[in-house]
């Protein structure tokens, strides 16, 4: 009741008290919702003018955990249209180099590396195949001579006959295995390899026979190698040994098994032998200058017997058994 009376039936506060009222209730309600939840800072300006105003006063009418909600709505809604348009700001670059072609797909790469290998390995095949055309059909590289190499009793005039190499034939047009087995067929050489030698030149290299053995025939002795070749028709030479087997020849076992065991003395026993005899394979013998005689079996273990035997023939004796080399014995 105030001063001036009591107050009509049905009349309302003024007002200013009502607004009084509602502050002091919002103040309650602040205090309440700070202990319930913290809030975010302040939004960050992001206009001017009266629609900032017109937001300052829905601030003042609205609570703080309101603000706190719209607050984070807006910065949310602020960072999805700036990533949407960060996303449409690198796709549009994207498809601009994709356009003018500043930067191929990895596929367009790979397919232009691939035609580039093909172009430059097309083009080497093409240049060797010129080449080989040009060196096959045109004298540029010509045999204009014909080396011989490792020849002693074989001429070398036989050794060219027998190559049948025409100068000036290109070297490419030169099978070196032809020439090589005509050259072979002389019955002095043993081996023949044949290389051609850029730019001009062929190259012949052979291996001549060696004496082992001799044996003689109506029509003079014949000499023999180490493989039981029978390859020239001469008088032997001084201190070679007389090959005494039934049917001389690389074919027979007797001969080659004579033959292996004279190719494994030490070359100061093999001095001394006058004749092996090898009537078989396993009853082979030998006869030195001086008389005696040396029994050796087969020709198993021949390193060692061949061992044995220099140093058996240092002691007097007149038969020497190295059959068995384990027991090798002097009569």
């Amino acid at each position: 009741m105030s001063a001036d009376g009591p107050e009509p039936a049905g009349s309302t506060a003024p007002p200013d008290a009502a607004l009084d009222t509602a502050a002091d209730e919002g103040d309650l309600e602040v205090d309440r919702e700070v202990d319930l939840e913290d809030t975010d800072g302040p939004l960050e300006d992001l206009s001017d003018g009266p629609a900032e105003d017109d937001a300052d006063a829905v601030v003042d009418l609205e609570g703080p955990r309101r603000r706190a909600r719209r607050e984070r709505a807006e910065r949310r809604a602020v960072q999805q249209r700036a990533v949407a348009i960060e996303e449409a700001r690198r796709e549009a670059k994207r498809r601009a180099r994709g356009q003018d072609g500043s930067e191929p797909p990895r596929e367009a790469a790979r397919n232009i590396k691939g035609l580039k290998l093909f172009l430059w390995t097309a083009l080497l095949v093409l240049l060797s195949v010129a080449l080989g055309l040009v060196l096959y059909f045109t004298p540029l590289m010509s045999a204009r001579s014909l080396v011989i190499i490792g020849t002693g009793a074989v001429p070398s005039e036989e050794v060219v006959a027998a190559a049948a190499v025409k100068l000036g034939t290109p070297l490419l047009q030169i099978n070196t295995d032809q020439v090589a087995d005509r050259i072979a067929g002389i019955r002095r050489v043993a081996t023949a390899r044949v290389q051609r030698e850029y730019p001009s030149a062929v190259r012949v290299t052979i291996t001549e026979r060696i004496p082992v053995a001799f044996k003689d025939f109506p029509d003079g002795p014949h000499l023999f190698d180490r493989d039981g070749v029978d390859f020239v028709t001469a008088p032997p030479p001084p201190g070679l040994a007389y090959l005494d087997v039934v049917n001389p020849g690389p074919a027979d076992p007797p001969t080659r098994s004579a033959l292996e065991v004279m190719t494994a003395l030490r070359p100061e026993v093999l001095a001394q032998v006058s004749r092996v005899a090898a009537p078989s394979v396993a009853s082979i013998t030998l006869s030195l200058h001086d008389g005696r005689t040396v029994v050796w079996g087969t020709t198993d273990r021949a390193d060692e017997k061949s061992e044995k035997l220099t140093a058996l023939l240092t002691q007097p004796g007149r038969v020497y058994d190295v059959s068995s080399p384990d027991l090798p014995t002097v009569g």
